[in-house]
C-alpha cells in the first residue's frame, strides 16, 4: 500500500484518505477513525484462494478493500460486499466506481442475521470475512462504529458462520482471519455449521514470537482433513519479511 495521495476532513469523524494498492493500482478511500485498512485484511486477501469467474461474498465488507485485493489477483470475479453500516457501504460503492468495477462489484446494506435481506441461499462459491475479534463487554473495544467493527455486538461469530453456510453452495469455501487465541472455539463453531476447516495458517511477528492471528479456509459439507501450513512471518532479519512485502504489493513498485 502506498503513501496517502490526498487527505480531507469529514464532519463528525476523522480524516479521510485516498490510497492505492500500488502505484497505478486500484485506488480506495477510507476513514482513519472508523474504516482504516489493516494488515489483517491484506493477509486474508492473499490467503483466500480465488478462481476465474467465481462469485464471492465479503461478509461485513466495510469499505470493500478485501474485494479490491481479490480482484487485484484475479480480475474475473463477481464480488458482493455486505455491510450493515451505511457509511461503509457508501465508501465501498465509491471505491468500486473510482476503479471502474461497477460491473464486477455489488454493494448490499444488510444485516447478516436477517436472511430475508440476504441474497438467495447457495449463491456464492466463496465467502470471506475479517470479522470482529472480541466478544462484547470484554473491555477491549470502543463505542460506536469502531466498537461494532472490533467486537461481536452486531453479529456474533456463530451468526456470521450461519450466514456463510446459508450463502455458500455445497462445496463452497469460507475464508477468514481471526485471533489465534480463539482457534479452538472457531473450529467448533465452524463445524457445527457444516463448514469443515481444510487449511490453517498461523501468523507470527517473527520466528521467536507466538502466533497472533490465524487464517482459516473451510469447505461447506467438506470431509475431514486439515492441512496446516508453515507460519506466516511478518518480520525477518529485523525488517519486513519478503512475504509481507509481496502481500502489500511492494513488488509491483
Amino acid at each position: 500500500m502506498s503513501t496517502d495521495s490526498t487527505a480531507m476532513c469529514r464532519g463528525g469523524s476523522g480524516m479521510e484518505h485516498w490510497d492505492e494498492l500500488w502505484p497505478g493500482g486500484f485506488r480506495f478511500r477510507f476513514d482513519d477513525n472508523v474504516f482504516k485498512p489493516s494488515t489483517d485484511t491484506f493477509l486474508l486477501g492473499d490467503f483466500a484462494e480465488v478462481r476465474r469467474g467465481e462469485r464471492v461474498c465479503d461478509l461485513g465488507a466495510g469499505i470493500g478493500l478485501l474485494g479490491l485485493l481479490l480482484l487485484a489477483r484475479q480480475q474475473q470475479l463477481h464480488i458482493t460486499n455486505i455491510d450493515i453500516d451505511s457509511a461503509a457501504c457508501a465508501l465501498a460503492e465509491e471505491n468500486a466506481a473510482v476503479n471502474g468495477l461497477e460491473d464486477r462489484v455489488a454493494v448490499l446494506r444488510a444485516d447478516l442475521r436477517d436472511r430475508t435481506a440476504l441474497p438467495k441461499a447457495g449463491s456464492f462459491d466463496l465467502c470471506v470475512a475479517n470479522p470482529p475479534y472480541f466478544p462484547p463487554h470484554t473491555g477491549r473495544v470502543a463505542e460506536g462504529s469502531r466498537g461494532t467493527a472490533r467486537s461481536e455486538t452486531a453479529c456474533t461469530f456463530d451468526q456470521l458462520c450461519a450466514a456463510a453456510a446459508y450463502l455458500l453452495r455445497s462445496g463452497g469455501r469460507f475464508c477468514l482471519v481471526h485471533r489465534a487465541e480463539r482457534t479452538a472455539e472457531l473450529m467448533d463453531v465452524l463445524r457445527r455449521h457444516r463448514l469443515e476447516p481444510k487449511v490453517l495458517r498461523f501468523v507470527q511477528k517473527d520466528a521467536q514470537t507466538p502466533p497472533r492471528l490465524v487464517l482459516l479456509s473451510c469447505r461447506r459439507h467438506g470431509g475431514a482433513g486439515l492441512a496446516v501450513h508453515t507460519p506466516l512471518l511478518l518480520q525477518a532479519d529485523g525488517g519486513e519479511s519478503d512475504e509481507l512485502r509481496r502481500i502489500y504489493f511492494k513488488d509491483r513498485g
